[in-house]
């Protein structure tokens, strides 16, 4: 199925190449189902319904990275360049039954650790990865909660992301941060060496296994124990290409912040990425900006306010001053609703004047016009 999924994409970026050299224009994936009907009579093994999916996926990702063309599928098991086994679908696609999915008269069995038996699927794909294992990713329809309000909120707290320690959050409990490449970083290493593919493949998998389960252990336990979760938003993008890259890219903040936000919207917890600028210097007890600064304030881990005399830890008060700010951006944001709110219901509750909405309907009478007799 994989290799007539790769065949229709290619089939479609060529379509689409040729298009827009004739006609100027790029096609839509409403424009790509025209020349697919009757694909699946020509010996392929997928049907309709993945094909109008491929095409939709592929005019999507073109408008999204802005380009003419796409790179090739490639479906050869020996080139370098081979791309993973992905196959997607749309709801109507898959059934769930017995324990199995029934997808293109298929039964497939998998291990149903999130009871899809309850859930109504949505659409999804079956994708591969690195090792040849392949996995079922779907969509389900969850019931959205209601998140408490800002007024007496207990159980708020604000974390501080790091390479030392990979959070420090404002009650001033701190998760040392993992090595999961460094440790194994001697063994794929040597493996490159030795030309083991597979086990450096393995290795590989390995390390990002490991800070998976990490980061999801920790996410999970902050977003179901607060009422609301306030991180900072570092950008790892950009201390990615710094000297610090392998330890920025190890530390995972990016996939750390996604686990927080979707766990805290199933939890009805609030979530928010503030901006963390100055958060270390500034003083969480008087706000005055007098703590270590520049490059030379980076091995500082303690310092006293001039002003106020308070002792701070530098990563503890960055968390309080996350969370302080975060706390402002919720109350804005029910300020905000709440003014919106009432100025719809004055709008509506509005009693229309002589020259307002009534008189234009014909209702009261005219400011101006011929006089009443």
């Amino acid at each position: 199925m994989a290799r007539d999924v790769n065949q229709v994409w290619n089939y479609c970026n060529d379509l689409g190449q040729q298009v827009l050299r004739r006609e100027g224009r790029f096609m839509s994936g409403f424009d790509f189902q025209k020349y697919l009907n009757g694909a699946s009579k020509a010996g392929l093994l997928v049907g309709s319904a993945v094909f109008q999916q491929v095409a939709e996926e592929f005019a999507t990702r073109r408008r999204q990275f802005k380009k003419a063309r796409l790179r090739w599928r490639v479906s050869d098991p020996k080139r370098a360049n081979r791309s993973l086994g992905w196959i997607p679908f749309k709801a109507r696609s898959l059934r769930y039954k017995g324990g199995q999915v029934a997808f293109q008269g298929h039964l497939l069995s998998l291990w149903d650790s999130y009871g899809l038996a309850d859930r109504e699927l949505g659409a999804g794909s079956i994708s591969e990865d690195v090792r040849g294992r392949w996995f079922l990713n779907v969509t389900v329809k969850v019931q959205p909660k209601a998140k408490p309000s800002p007024k007496g909120l207990k159980g708020a707290i604000g974390a501080d992301l790091g390479l030392k320690s990979h959070m420090t959050d404002s009650a001033g409990t701190s998760v040392d941060a993992q090595r999961f490449y460094r440790d194994l970083e001697s063994k794929i290493a040597t493996a490159q060496r030795a030309g083991k593919a597979h086990r450096v493949r393995a290795l590989h998998a390995k390390v990002a296994n490991r800070r998976k389960d990490f980061l999801h252990k920790l996410s999970t336990v902050q977003a179901y124990s607060h009422a609301a979760v306030f991180v900072g938003n570092v950008n790892a993008a950009s201390l990615a290409k710094t000297r610090m890259a392998k330890s920025v890219l190890d530390a995972g903040w990016s996939s750390y912040r996604t686990m927080l936000k979707y766990k805290c919207d199933d939890a009805s917890a609030w979530f928010a990425e503030v901006d963390e600028s100055f958060s270390t210097q500034e003083c969480n007890v008087c706000g005055t900006r007098a703590g270590p600064k520049g490059r030379a304030g980076l091995a500082v881990r303690q310092w006293t306010c001039p002003c106020c005399g308070t002792s701070h830890d530098r990563d503890v008060n960055a968390a309080r001053n996350i969370l302080a700010r975060g706390l402002v951006w919720l109350e804005n944001t029910f300020s905000a609703a709440d003014s919106r709110s009432t100025k719809s219901a004055a709008a509506v509750n509005k009693v229309p004047g002589p020259s307002g909405l009534g008189a234009a309907a014909g209702h009261g009478r005219p400011a101006v016009g011929i006089p009443v007799l």
